[in-house]
């Protein structure tokens, strides 16, 4: 089998634009990919043609450790966010065309199932005033969906430091998530890397007793110094990693001790094989998983694939019942959090049991939407905001 080609679809909303790529061969199947690339969405697509020409059309889609080698190694320049993304959308499609092939889904085909169901935790649901009473509320709504986790960024537009009338607030709005959805429901706290080491600390203090999941991206990643300060200061878990694209980098966080939960995201990792081939490293520190993932249905049902039959991977990130739902409606078998059980269900469809509806990402043209992090508003994810 051989790939003759590939179709590429953007979908836009307004704070984020979807990049689908399909794969076709000549045995008249069609895979398909996902990746949400933060403000470069054309510099993606210039990628995913130029080296989808060069090294995808006329492979075999079964050769996967040789599609990411020339990609990562025979371009010779070091691979970053970019090429490491569009290495993934293509690694994804043939993961899916070989699913098909074989008749089985694509967790079978990396070991087999490892879980009965897959952990979801939600973000994007805290699209409201920045006030204690209105996030709450919605709060309560996420578990009323059947949710046991969710995440939250309570930090306005904070960089680096946080007035003291500004850390009372944010943390007034995380005390008012956990009244709201009981002791028993995993809130995690969402840092965006918005801070120097020493406020970092201050945070940390500050929310100790109402003990959030994990700390994620406490300081901007690359301040190593930075986040060893923070580790060797709190007890509570540090969760980093989705602005890290290659194994290398993540180097000293594993032999520093300075990370407790990777949040690798396959799509920027080179795929599936790439986060499957991580998780075993991982797996060496004893180290666990939890993949970032603000795809919709295609990126989703890739990443819950590998959680199936991944022992590492402790809990899945999930946007799309809060932040622009009809991204569901882009892919026949999209996957779904069971309300009863908070948690994805393992897939029986082959490959990765989604197709593409072109007539639904037509209704959806470019937005140019991008993230925002650091505007006032940012977090009810309109235009110009994430």
């Amino acid at each position: 089998m051989r790939i003759t080609g590939f179709d590429i679809v953007v979908v836009g909303s307004p704070w984020r634009e979807l990049t689908f790529v399909e794969v076709r061969t000549d045995d008249g199947l069609r895979g398909v990919g996902e990746a949400r690339m933060v403000s470069k969405t054309d510099t993606l697509l210039a990628a995913i043609a130029e080296l989808g020409e060069r090294y995808v059309v006329g492979a075999d889609p079964a050769d996967l450790s040789r599609l990411a080698w020339q990609v990562q190694v025979g371009e010779y320049g070091r691979p970053g966010e970019i090429t490491q993304t569009a290495l993934a959308v293509f690694d994804m499609a043939c993961w899916d065309v070989l699913g098909q092939a074989l008749g089985v889904p694509v967790w079978q085909l990396l070991g087999g199932r490892f879980r009965a169901a897959v952990p979801a935790y939600a973000n994007g649901w805290y699209r409201t005033d920045r006030d204690p009473a209105a996030v709450a509320a919605v709060a309560g709504a996420v578990v009323a969906r059947g949710y046991r986790a969710l995440k939250i960024d309570p930090f306005g537009a904070a960089v680096a430091t946080l007035s003291a009338a500004e850390l009372r607030r944010s943390v007034g709005i995380l005390a008012a998530v956990r009244d709201a959805v009981g002791p028993d429901v995993e809130v995690f706290l969402e840092m965006h890397g918005r801070f120097t080491a020493a406020t970092a600390r201050r945070v940390a203090d500050a929310v100790a007793p109402l003990q959030p999941g994990w700390l994620e991206e406490p300081v901007p990643p690359g301040d190593l110094h930075g986040l060893a300060s923070v580790r060797a200061h709190t007890a509570l878990p540090i969760a980093t990693g989705e602005r890290i694209h290659t194994a290398d980098e993540l180097i000293p966080y594993l032999e520093r001790g300075l990370v407790d939960i990777l949040q690798v995201d396959l799509t920027h990792h080179g795929g599936i094989t790439g986060l499957h081939r991580l998780a075993g490293w991982a797996g060496a520190y004893n180290v666990q998983l939890a993949p970032h993932n603000v795809c919709g249905p295609v990126g989703t049902a890739a990443a819950v694939h590998l959680a199936v039959a991944t022992p590492g991977i402790a809990v899945l990130e999930h946007f799309n019942d809060f932040a622009d739902p009809w991204v569901s409606e882009l892919a026949a078998g999209a996957p779904r959090v069971d309300p009863a059980t908070g948690c994805f269900a393992v897939p029986t469809a082959p490959g990765l049991g989604v197709r593409l509806d072109r007539e639904a990402c037509a209704a959806h043209p470019r937005s140019r939407g991008r993230l925002s992090l650091f505007a006032e508003g940012w977090e009810r994810r309109a235009a110009g905001g994430e």
